[in-house]
């Protein structure tokens, strides 16, 4: 189907046309038909029945594709119902009276779809058996000048009598070719359908209905609110009050929600699960003439949503948005910035940024504007990424982003230039490390990945491809530690005792009184200077070996009481020796006190 909405005056025949168009009540308000004045939004559609031979001999050729009508209230006081009705529709019916003329809320409304850049509309000058042709011809050449300066551009024409059914043909064929020259829509589009209306249905639960502009949705599926909350499931689906299992767009739906949706209502955002973003901040481009003087304080209309802003300008064209409350928005969205106070449209607006960084330094504000000047407003994955240097791949798609290349860790999205110079910043922060700590050279994973920045400890690893790892830590050009001069003197010392007396491992004091500390014992022991065993107790490297063939030469089971005797040692450097030895696959435990040597009994070492 294709789905238009009423735009103009109040009480210039907006409802009597749709009525006329397809023989039902627009208005469904009582109070509507009594005062003959349209307060609530009202639908209606013609070629119903078309549609439905359509759906039963899908080779029979039904003739056009209905058209869904938004009929919206022409009043003052309630051009926030309009917008609700417009915001999501790609078309529009203009109307203007011939017997009254362009009017205030003919200007209002005009500004509202300029400022929503709506490009197809149909200009209809109503109630031609209230005037003579000449006025009537007068009326609609001063409509289509004012329509043309606008994004709308030049429009078709046509003039009628809803009253009389004068000139209807017309406009069916001239609402016919409005909808044929509308884009096609994108089917495989993430779901976002705007509430425009909610009501319960007893036994069945709450129902919402809107326009679909994009994607489709079917029975079963889940949606989520965009307030939050848990995903509901759709129990039911209608379009053209016929069910459904599944619509696609462009089309008007009623969706039976089943699950927590108590708290949806107009304004709200039914989405497809997991694949939008909740923006609270947002950068954007100014469209039309907006004043200097822009107020702090306005109204963002988005899809049938009102939300107050706080408007930081930050450039002639450009502003930051602060929405009171986040709506699912992505970038190249259009919608438009009210001053419900004055019924004027400062602006209409155009997404740039739903996920702009905040301002944490002197002079970010006029850098941002810089860089925003250089936006146009249609997603290019390229330049988004080459503006934030890394960002996850489902955020760049929430974005509404088309995603440029591969990621290069995990989820992580990198701009080529910017991924570059973090391998070559990680390269350099490794060997600045190994200078600044010569005897530990090796630099903790997490150490560079806060020294860079990073967010992911991932993105690390994918970094270091062409640095040795090991143990959690990256080495470059030193991949041991070297021992300062006076470090390489005390432990020669040490080795030159333990040469002597080869399980007498050094006391704490000695070990002190040398000025070994227990880290640069750790890096004698990476160095491979020494052997380095629980309790700083250190050997000459191969003494394990050498301690296993001696225990080996006691033949059969040995206590630790035994082990110390042969090897000539304390129960001090016994204990973690044997340990050692056990973990090593020297020695096999036997019961809690004897041991047996692998070497002796099995032939191996």
């Amino acid at each position: 189907m294709h789905v238009v909405a009423t735009a103009g005056h109040v009480d210039h025949g907006k409802s009597t046309l749709v009525r006329a168009l397809t023989g039902m009540e627009p208005d469904r308000l009582e109070e509507e038909r009594r005062r003959g004045l349209t307060i609530e939004l009202g639908f209606a559609w013609t070629d119903a029945d078309a549609d439905a031979d359509a759906d039963a001999d899908a080779g029979a050729n039904a003739g056009a594709e209905p058209i869904a009508f938004v009929d919206v209230p022409g009043h003052e006081r309630l051009v926030g119902t309009m917008l609700a009705g417009v915001g999501p529709v790609p078309a529009v019916m203009f109307v203007v009276a011939a017997d009254q003329g362009w009017q205030r809320q003919s200007q209002e409304h005009l500004a509202v779809l300029d400022a929503l850049g709506v490009r197809h509309a149909l200009l209809v000058v109503s109630r031609a058996d209230l005037a003579g042709a000449e006025a009537a011809a007068r009326v609609r050449d001063d409509a289509l000048a004012r329509i043309a300066g606008t994004s709308l551009g030049a429009v078709d024409a046509v003039t009628v009598s809803g009253a009389t059914g004068q000139g209807m043909d017309g406009l069916r064929a001239a609402l016919e070719r409005l909808a044929g020259a509308l884009p096609p829509p994108d089917l495989d589009a993430d779901v976002r359908l705007w509430v425009d209306r909610v009501f319960t249905v007893q036994g069945r639960g709450t129902v919402v209905t809107g326009t679909l502009g994009a994607g489709t949705i079917k029975v079963g599926d889940r949606l989520e609110p965009a307030a939050g909350g848990d995903p509901v499931r759709v129990r039911g689906l209608q379009s053209l009050k016929r069910d459904r299992d599944e619509a696609g767009a462009v089309a008007r739906v009623a969706v039976n929600l089943h699950g927590g949706s108590g708290e949806i209502r107009r304004g709200e955002a039914m989405l497809a699960p997991g694949r939008w973003l909740a923006a609270d901040v947002i950068d954007v481009r100014l469209r039309g003439d907006p004043a200097r003087d822009l107020p702090k304080r306005l109204m963002l209309h988005a899809g049938t949503a009102a939300v107050p802003v706080h408007v930081r300008p930050l450039g002639d064209d450009t502003a930051r948005l602060s929405l009171t409350r986040a709506l699912p928005l992505r970038v190249g969205d259009v919608a438009l910035l009210r001053d419900p106070g004055r019924h004027h449209i400062p602006a209409g607006v155009t997404v740039l940024d739903v996920r702009p960084e905040r301002f944490a330094r002197r002079g970010a504000a006029v850098a941002r504007a810089r860089e925003l000047a250089a936006m146009t407003g249609r997603p290019d994955g390229a330049d988004e990424l080459r503006r934030r240097g890394l960002v996850r791949r489902a955020d760049l798609v929430a974005m509404g982003v088309p995603v440029p290349s591969a990621p290069v860790a995990g989820d992580w999205l990198a701009d080529p230039g910017h991924w570059a110079g973090l391998r070559d910043r990680l390269a350099a922060i490794v060997e600045e490390h190994a200078a600044r700590h010569p005897t530990d050279p090796g630099l903790p994973a997490e150490a560079a990945r806060r020294a860079l920045g990073l967010p992911d400890r991932a993105l690390v690893e994918a970094l270091a491809s062409g640095l040795r790892r090991r143990d959690g830590r990256l080495y470059g050009s030193a991949t041991a530690p070297a021992l300062p001069p006076p470090v390489q003197a005390a432990v020669d010392a040490v080795r030159r005792e333990l040469a002597e007396a080869p399980f007498r491992a050094p006391e704490a004091g000695r070990l002190a009184e040398l000025g070994l500390t227990p880290k640069l014992l750790a890096a004698a022991a990476a160095a491979g200077a020494l052997l380095r065993l629980p309790g700083e107790i250190v050997l000459l490297p191969g003494d394990d070996a050498r301690a296993a063939d001696v225990l080996a030469g006691l033949g059969g089971t040995f206590t630790l009481s035994d082990a110390r005797r042969a090897l000539g040692t304390t129960r001090r450097v016994a204990v973690p020796l044997l340990e050692h030895l056990d973990a090593r696959g020297y020695t096999v435990r036997v019961d809690d006190l004897r041991r047996r040597c692998r070497v002796h009994t099995e032939g191996t070492s």
